[in-house]
């Protein structure tokens, strides 16, 4: 493979359009870690529309941060796609105003490559846009596309006309059009930014259940521990880029502890590391034990979020049988021992899913509440290629992205007045706390 020293190459991270969106440790991580790889091989530019602490997001007073990190994301409201005109929300864009990228293209010289990166599905009328500025700005750069509606949406990602579609698990495609040898072992580019105070890592990839909502194993089809001294060096580079809080994006972070988290917690308490970690992509519950919440406490988490999704036995068993009821409560009980702060640590309960019984949600809601911690709806998002999303044709055109919508699904499914009174419900009993 012929190495181009001087390519070009710009890293995009697309705006949303969407009914909601927070920024809640929401970092272009596949983007960064590939682009780590090309570290010295090729000019790297990044243009991040969700970037908060960029200048003009710095200077709007309602995108403050909270202590964690997290904070709103800079929005005008838009009229709705046509099939989503239904549904009774306001429909936003998210990120940076258009003109600020449109600028880059004008006043930046040719880029060769421009790496976009793609997220949920149904956000892919950013990706559009995106495209649409560079071949109207920069028409002889290549478009590349990665990520997960490049992934599990290949079909319909194939109609927005990019050059090149990448699968999450096999980026052997994209060096190859790049004409550039990767440096395997980089960590991600997180020095890009010019400022940072939140980022990401992994100490894993993949996940070992097989839940019939979610689509892990799509985008890596098996679950592997990455090697302990690639997470230190992400880990420090955080460090160096000046980062105070740090979200895991693992979708089994309990999972084989021995050989991942536990030496990689060792490691930030011999060194009295201090930064606070997160788990946003929540924690199976099951894989929890006293020792282990002990360590994480210890060592600088802060918030823990818990995959629960139901009360019902019977559901938990027709959706990949994660986790039971007494397993949730032993969980919650553990990191209360440990001296987690009870406001800190949230179960994540499904809204919308096609087996779910309204009922069981409201017992499972009052369930959580009656161990002393917060629940989350996590509002159902049908995912092509998965089990319940299959069964969700039912309800939504699968193949139109647009109706995998998180926000649309539940009121399609369900009824604005139930999602309202549920999502009522789960306010008062937080606040009840």
């Amino acid at each position: 493979m012929q190495e181009k020293m001087t390519a070009k190459i710009l890293l995009v991270n697309p705006p949303i359009f969407d009914f909601a969106a927070y920024d809640f440790w929401l970092k272009p991580y596949g983007l960064l870690s590939v682009a780590g790889k090309l570290r010295g091989r090729a000019q790297l530019t990044i243009f991040d529309y969700l970037n908060r602490l960029t200048p003009f997001m710095a200077q709007q007073k309602s995108l403050k941060s909270d202590n964690f990190g997290r904070g709103k994301f800079y929005h005008r409201i838009i009229p709705p796609p046509k099939c989503l005109s239904n549904i009774p929300r306001y429909f936003r864009r998210f990120g940076l105003p258009r003109h600020f990228f449109q600028n880059l293209l004008k006043e930046s010289p040719h880029f060769d490559f421009v790496l976009v990166q793609t997220m949920m599905t149904y956000w892919y009328p950013g990706v559009r846009e995106v495209i649409q500025d560079v071949r109207s700005l920069q028409p002889k750069a290549k478009i590349i596309l990665g990520g997960v509606y490049a992934t599990i949406c290949s079909t319909h990602a194939a109609s927005l006309e990019a050059d090149l579609l990448i699968n999450a698990s096999n980026l052997k495609p994209l060096f190859e059009f790049l004409g550039i040898e990767p440096k395997i072992n980089q960590p991600p580019l997180w020095n890009a930014y010019n400022r940072l105070d939140t980022g990401v890592l992994k100490l894993t990839d993949g996940c070992p259940f097989n839940c019939t909502y979610c689509a892990a194993r799509a985008l890596c089809p098996e679950f592997k521990p990455r090697q302990l001294d690639t997470s230190i060096a992400e880990l420090n580079l955080l460090l160096q880029c000046g980062v105070r809080n740090i979200a895991f994006y693992d979708d089994a972070l309990l999972c084989r502890p021995q050989e991942t988290l536990i030496p990689f917690l060792q490691y930030v308490l011999q060194h009295n590391i201090n930064v606070n970690f997160h788990t946003p992509n929540a924690l199976n519950a099951r894989l929890l034990t006293p020792d282990l919440a002990k360590l994480m406490l210890q060592a600088g988490f802060k918030t823990f979020y818990i995959g629960f999704e139901n009360i019902s036995t019977d559901w938990h068993r027709q959706t990949g049988a994660k986790v039971t009821t007494e397993e949730f409560a032993n969980a919650v009980e553990f990191l209360l021992a440990a001296v987690a702060e009870p406001k800190n640590v949230t179960a994540y309960l499904l809204l919308g899913h096609p087996a779910a019984n309204c009922w069981r949600l409201e017992e499972s809601m009052k369930f959580v509440n009656s161990l002393g911690i917060k629940g989350m709806l996590a509002d159902f998002s049908p995912i092509p290629g998965t089990p319940d999303g299959r069964s969700c044709a039912e309800w939504v055109d699968m193949k139109e992205p647009l109706m995998h919508n998180k926000t649309a699904f539940p009121i399609i499914r369900l009824g604005f007045d139930k999602v309202n009174r549920l999502k009522d419900l789960q306010r008062q009993l937080n606040r009840d706390l």
